[in-house]
């Protein structure tokens, strides 16, 4: 239990690699997602990010803690990516970069939830979005709740069920009218598509346990 119940920083590390590598297997199909629901630049800004990170990723040390490889992220997407995506994906990096910080040499639980929480609010307050707007605040707000409902249990299921809070975020999206960006001026074209940056966050979350293949299976109806 104990080698279970936190993320150090070379778990941390390889937890932001599968996130690239989950970018990169899908960015063909976030990029089909964002061209039926907003500007089609998902994928590729996306993408970015995680290829901005890849070289300071590589360079940080093995003895360092989580905060930063969460740290390296925050700034390869805050200071390298424009559009929309970069700055609200840099802004939860940055938060859960200071949780880790102050959780010491293992990225807790807690320390998930708190800069989940954190990350959610700093992304509403730029934003200006709320949950049923149809952006990735329907994936990370369940995903942030989830983690606060896990209390003391390990990080590697408190991560999974985030990651289940977060896909079940994004189905609902599907139904969802957009009333933030562009979605909301494509009308019932955006209607049954699942909002590209929920499906993101999701990504970030189930990319802890391992990287996401595909999205098709993910994103088909449930019952």
């Amino acid at each position: 239990m104990t080698t279970t119940a936190a993320f150090d920083g070379t778990r941390t590390r390889d937890w932001m690699r599968r996130f690239a590598d989950s970018v990169y297997a899908t960015e063909a199909e976030l990029t089909a997602l964002d061209q039926q629901a907003g500007d089609g630049d998902f994928g590729t800004n996306l993408a970015a990010g995680v290829r901005a990170a890849g070289p300071p990723l590589d360079r940080t040390e093995d003895s360092a803690g989580p905060a930063e490889p969460l740290g390296v992220m925050a700034a390869s997407f805050l200071d390298e990516i424009g559009g929309t995506s970069g700055p609200l994906f840099g802004l939860l990096f940055q938060a859960l970069s200071r949780a880790a910080a102050d959780s010491g040499p293992q990225l807790t639980t807690a320390a998930l939830a708190e800069g989940t929480t954190q990350g959610l609010a700093a992304i509403r307050r730029v934003g200006d979005a709320a949950p049923g707007d149809k952006t990735l605040v329907d994936a990370l707000d369940p995903a942030a709740a989830a983690l606060r409902a896990a209390g003391s249990a390990p990080a590697a299921e408190a991560l999974a069920a985030a990651a289940d809070a977060a896909w079940q975020g994004v189905q609902d999206t599907a139904s969802l009218a957009a009333r933030m960006g562009r979605a909301s001026y494509l009308g019932e074209r955006a209607t049954g598509v699942p909002d590209p940056g929920a499906v993101g966050i999701a990504l970030f979350f189930a990319s802890a346990a391992g990287a996401v293949p595909a999205l098709g299976p993910l994103l088909r109806p449930t019952g």
